[in-house]
């Protein structure tokens, strides 16, 4: 089983870290860890590296707890939906996990939903935390 954790600065991914866990433990899975950055004049090195090290001690939690755990930084001109999505179809995921917060209706007009974009577009199960 490949199960893939929507990585970012919240404080639901937490919750969805501790779950990727728990399931990793109860059906022998490996766990990938993605974070997705947007690709522009703003994006500085300095933030890939700092993005890059808190992936490595989210993995390192994993490999302590015995589960097998790869990270991707990715830096694209798609949005993190679309980046998250396209790569469970290429890699054969069968669990989406990511943290939830709520928006205003204004909020998801002007800025999408990330998380609507994946659970309705995934091509697998997704299982959203708080």
């Amino acid at each position: 089983m490949k199960i893939v954790v929507a990585y970012d600065q919240s404080d639901a991914v937490k919750s969805a870290v501790e779950l990727a866990k728990k399931h990793a433990k109860a059906f022998d899975a490996q766990v990938f860890l993605i974070t997705s950055l947007a690709q522009g004049p703003e994006l500085r090195r300095e933030d890939i590296q700092k993005v890059e090290r808190q992936l490595e001690k989210a993995k390192m939690s994993f490999k302590d707890a015995g589960i097998s755990c790869k990270t991707y930084a990715n830096v694209s001109f798609l949005s993190p939906g679309e980046e998250l999505v396209q790569f469970a179809k290429e890699n054969g995921i069968d669990e989406i996990i990511i943290g939830i917060k709520k928006k205003s209706k204004v909020g998801k007009l002007l800025f999408g939903s990330n998380a609507q974009y994946i659970i309705l577009q995934a091509p697998c199960t997704v299982v959203t935390v708080k």
